[in-house]
Order: structure tokens, then C-alpha cells, then sequence
């Protein structure tokens, strides 16, 4: 083989260079560049103090519930500076202060009723990537809520119809694959009411009661989209066997974290705000619900980071 096809490529990419170093001042001029401030900047200010508010506790008699705190705000950290750092809106003259907290495990308390505040605020107006990116922050501030010492939180407000009718393919298809994990969450919910002691019977049955719900829900938004709902199927296999009180648990942990993800599908695939509401609202009520069943199994953490987030 000659040299020549290399030197052609190699000069290739040389101007390729060229022409994308002269492209960047154009682009950056472009009328569309936002230069406001990002507004996903407070909500890193924020997570990033509220890990050092938690590892300040980490010593002591909550040390336990702060690390957990702890390592779920760096993970918020991470992935909000990462998104903010790609975006690389120009940064404010002065940052904004974050409000101070009282100290303790009250002081954390309000942080994470703060931050998911913050985020779930801003989740109906975002770029669907960043929109999903908060949904999940918020329903990770939430189900750190339930947990023992940090309970119990605000519930999940209350689910509403869209009054958008004609949803997109896309949104209609998100649609389906969260009805057909309600469908999946309502049958667990009928499995292991045979595996667990009778004190458990509320909240089998209000897991189950609100699955219905947001089956029934998800069936009328469809229905008036002009789709066929997604029908049940006649039983599903657990991931994996169901024989004791932990393994029955962990199937209903393994359930409100698939719906947890199909609604945060909801929440990437759709730009009607009201639809947003509702997936966040669901998203939300799964990953505080999984807090307790991960508790009981033995799960570690005793809640995702991330609800909904693959990995």
C-alpha cells in the first residue's frame, strides 16, 4: 500500500481543523447563544454544600443516614456540573449564596426538602435531557426522605390528567411502557401479600391502590391520545424467586424501580409540560415508596442516588 490515501486524510483532517477552529467564533456569535446564566448553577452550589453539610456529621451519632446524604448529593454533584459544564453558559458576576442551614440532622432534613423543590420546579421548562436529569435529582432527594431518621417528607402530589389529547408518537410510546410497568408493579403487589405477616397489610394494600391509579390514569391519557392501551400480561417472573419476608421486599423494590425508569422514559420523551407533571409525580411516589421495601430487604443503599437512572 502507497502513502498516498494517508496524506490525503492527513491533509483532510488538517483542514477539517482549520475550518472547525474558524466555525467557533462564528457559533459562539450566533443569535441563538443564551447568555444567561445556567440556571441548574444554584442547584450544584447547593448540592455541593450539602455534602459537606452531611460529611460534617459523618462522625457522629447520625453518621450513618449522613454518609448516605452524603454520597447521593456528590452523585447529584457530579452529574449537574458535568451538564453544566457542557452547556458552559457564561458564569454570574457573583455566585448566589446558599442559604445556611441549621446544623444537625434537621439542618440536612431541610436541605433535601430544599433541593428537591429546586429541582422538581424546573422540570416542566427544561430541555428534555436536563428535565429528566432533574426528575431524577428530585425523586433521589425524595426517597432519601423515607429513609429511618430522615422520614417522612413530603408525599408525591397528587397525579393529573394532561389536557394536551394528541400526544406525539414518542410521548405515546413512553406512555405505554410505564402502563405496562403499573400492569407488572399491580401484579407483584398481588404476589407477595402471601409472603408477608399480616402488619404489612397497609402498606401492600396502598402500593397496590396507587398503582391502580396511575393505571387507570395512564389508560384514559392514551385512550384520548387515540392509542390502544397496553393490555397486562396474563402473570410476569420475578427477577428473582419469591420464598421468604426479604425476598418479598425485595420484588416490590425491584417493581417501584421499574416504574420509576418507565416514567422517567415519560419525562425524556415528551415536551408537554403537564405530561412532565405527571411522569415526575409518579417517578417521585415510586422512589419514596421503594425507600421502606429496600430497608426491609437489606438493600444498600437504602435508595438510588438516581431513581430511575440505568446502573
Amino acid at each position: 500500500m502507497t502513502g498516498r490515501p494517508t496524506d490525503l486524510s492527513r491533509r483532510g483532517a488538517l483542514r477539517a481543523g482549520v475550518l472547525a477552529v474558524l466555525a467557533v467564533p462564528l457559533a459562539a456569535c450566533s443569535p441563538g447563544y443564551d447568555e444567561s446564566p445556567d440556571p441548574l448553577a444554584p442547584l450544584l452550589a447547593a448540592a455541593q454544600a450539602d455534602v459537606s453539610a452531611a460529611k460534617a456529621l459523618a462522625g457522629g451519632n447520625d453518621g450513618e443516614v449522613a454518609v448516605q446524604v452524603a454520597d447521593a448529593r456528590a452523585a447529584h454533584a457530579t452529574a449537574l456540573k458535568s451538564e453544566v459544564d457542557r452547556l458552559n453558559r457564561p458564569k454570574p458576576t457573583a455566585p448566589a449564596p446558599v442559604a445556611a442551614a441549621e446544623p444537625g440532622l434537621d439542618g440536612l432534613k431541610k436541605r433535601l426538602a430544599e433541593a428537591r423543590k429546586q429541582a422538581e420546579q424546573l422540570v416542566p421548562t427544561l430541555p428534555r435531557y436536563r428535565a429528566g436529569l432533574l426528575a431524577s435529582i428530585a425523586a433521589g432527594c425524595a426517597g432519601l426522605q423515607r429513609i429511618d431518621k430522615l422520614g417522612p417528607g413530603e408525599a408525591a402530589a397528587t397525579l393529573t390528567e394532561p389536557t394536551t389529547k394528541q400526544l406525539p408518537a414518542e410521548a405515546v410510546d413512553a406512555l405505554q411502557q410505564a402502563l405496562a410497568a403499573e400492569h407488572a408493579a399491580i401484579w407483584v403487589y398481588g404476589l407477595v401479600s402471601a409472603f408477608l405477616p399480616a402488619n404489612f397489610d397497609k402498606a401492600v394494600a396502598d402500593g397496590a391502590a396507587e398503582h391502580v391509579k396511575r393505571r387507570e390514569l395512564s389508560v384514559k391519557v392514551l385512550s384520548a391520545s387515540g392509542a390502544t392501551p397496553a393490555a397486562p400480561e396474563a402473570a410476569y417472573v420475578p427477577p428473582k424467586p419469591v420464598t421468604d419476608q426479604a425476598s418479598a421486599a425485595a420484588v416490590i423494590a425491584s417493581a417501584e424501580s421499574d416504574t420509576a425508569a418507565a416514567w422517567l422514559g415519560v419525562v425524556d420523551h415528551t415536551d408537554d409540560a403537564e405530561l412532565r407533571t405527571m411522569a415526575l409525580r409518579a417517578l417521585i411516589a415510586s422512589a419514596r415508596r421503594a425507600t421502606p421495601w429496600r430497608q426491609e430487604s437489606g438493600e444498600k443503599p437504602p435508595t438510588p442516588a438516581m431513581p430511575g437512572q440505568a446502573g
